[in-house]
């Protein structure tokens, strides 16, 4: 089995919340390599990049306004199965429905209408991960 990059994005709401060591020690706990980090202050250029496929969509630009409210912890990390692995440990994407055991359903908080405040981001597909790793480091 091949080893695979995803991208990991602490978002704004794990970053202000003090969380970003914590969520990233989870990952490296699980036996995931962590290959690059940085903190960014995200452009909206960077970010329409980075959720094109929902550019139109009624959540679009809440997502986009949230994700420019703060620094985001962008990280890189390499693993069999890591794409897999790491959404498995993120939770579903509603906090309040998140498994216990997950990062979103431990520390996830219920801000009614706003799931993307939901801590984290992991690319779902390895095309996916190669686009957004590149956008975010280049």
């Amino acid at each position: 089995m091949s080893v695979e990059r995803t991208l990991v994005l602490v978002k704004p709401d794990g970053v202000a919340r003090g969380l970003t060591g914590t969520i990233l020690a989870r990952v490296e706990a699980k036996g995931y390599k962590l290959v690059q980090l940085k903190l960014v202050d995200a452009t909206r250029e960077l970010l329409e990049r980075h959720y094109e496929e929902h550019i139109g969509k009624p959540f679009y630009e809440p997502l986009v306004e949230f994700m420019l409210s703060g620094p985001t912890a962008a990280a890189v990390f390499e693993g069999q199965r890591v794409i897999e692995g790491f959404r498995s440990l993120a939770g579903t994407t509603e906090p309040t429905l998140a498994a216990p055991g997950t990062i979103r359903g431990d520390f996830g908080r219920d801000w009614g209408l706003k799931v993307q405040q939901n801590l984290v981001h992991g690319s779902d597909s390895p095309e996916s991960a190669a686009r957004e790793i590149g956008i975010w480091f280049g």
